[in-house]
């Protein structure tokens, strides 16, 4: 007998199991429970904790943010504002003692404006370019309005004339004005734009120009001998038409270049001539650094420190992602596995 004849003859029969047999069966079933899986166990043990860990790590990382915050906070603020100055006094170039009060700090500050004109300026003889830039503090808005006009008034005295001029009043008071005076002047003008506040900065610069006029006046005195024989050539009237058209188109360039060779020459006299003056006026209260409370600091650096928790956590799920991807494909697969062999012993 085949396989196939003995399943129907087993199906055709339908054999019934006995009494006895069904209530024992009963009696075992109801004795014995039905263990849980260990997996399904630690699945159901991992999502508490992931309930209670996510909410615990997020209130850890704000606390310890915070506290980071709180001991930042104490010295920020004092380091900057100390900073702040230490930068302003070195580009002020300013002694300590001259900040002190009543006359002993105008007559330093005036001795070390004296000292620094005495000691850089423009040589004598030599086409410079000379840049000042200044700037000086007064007490007010008014003192702002008063100096920016004396400094305008000292311009026009010593023979220059103003390039541009901003002054502003009130809440912010300040004043930037850039002024041109004769280059013989220059070291009466910074002493006397010194005179005008405190010294907060004060820089000179002299750029020398001699080698670019000897330069384009060589090269003018050439182009004109070139010149001058070209028209002497062409006065001749052995020349063929050829020739003569030659010549004349370098003549034309030549005069050409000849004209801008003075342009150059007039530039670079004029810029010898008036040395450029850059002033700034501006109030105590413009360069400091304003304070800012205990409060601000600690969120700010609270902050500092989430956004580097975050990038730090963003870091770590890079690294893992490509191990929990395959994590992920190993489960899928063994759940496809796992249903297709449950099928299988089903069909049969």
């Amino acid at each position: 007998m085949t396989s196939p004849d003995l399943i129907r003859e087993l199906r055709e029969s339908r054999p019934a199991a006995p009494t006895e047999l069904r209530a024992r069966v009963r009696e075992v079933a109801r004795e014995e429970s039905v263990p849980v899986p260990v997996w399904s166990r630690f699945r159901l043990r991992a999502r508490r904790g992931a309930l209670v860990a996510l909410p615990a790590a997020a209130a850890l990382a704000l606390v310890s943010a915070g506290a980071i915050g709180l001991s930042r906070s104490d010295g920020s603020g004092e380091i900057a504002a100390l900073e702040s100055n230490e930068q302003l006094v070195l580009q002020g170039g300013t002694m300590d003692s001259a900040r002190s009060s009543g006359d002993e700090g105008a007559e330093a500050l005036k001795a070390l404006a004296d000292a620094q004109s005495a000691s850089i300026g423009p040589t004598s003889g030599r086409a410079q370019r000379v840049t000042a830039t200044l700037a000086v503090e007064v007490r007010s808005s008014d003192a702002v309005s008063r100096a920016s006009q004396d400094a305008l008034d000292l311009t026009r005295r010593l023979g220059g004339h103003v390039l541009s001029a901003s002054v502003t009043t009130g809440e912010e008071p300040s004043a930037a004005l850039t002024v041109r005076v004769p280059v013989g002047r220059v070291q009466e003008a910074v002493v006397q734009l010194s005179a005008l506040g405190r010294i907060v900065s004060q820089k000179v610069t002299i750029d020398d120009l001699q080698g670019t006029l000897d330069r384009l006046d060589r090269r003018e005195r050439s182009v004109q001998a070139q010149i001058a024989i070209l028209v002497a050539r062409l006065d001749s009237d052995s020349l063929d038409a050829t020739t003569r058209a030659r010549l004349e188109a370098r003549l034309t360039n030549l005069r050409g270049e000849l004209r801008d060779l003075r342009r150059g020459l007039s530039r670079t006299n004029a810029e010898a001539r008036m040395a450029t003056l850059q002033l700034a006026v501006v109030t105590p209260n413009a360069g400091a650094v304003a304070p800012s409370s205990r409060l601000d600091r600690a969120l700010g650096e609270a902050l500092n420190v989430l956004v580097w928790e975050g990038v730090i956590l963003l870091a770590i799920l890079i690294v893992a992602a490509p191990f929990a991807l395959v994590a992920v494909a190993a489960w899928l697969g063994r759940r496809l596995y796992r249903r297709r062999e449950e099928d299988r012993l089903l069909a049969t």
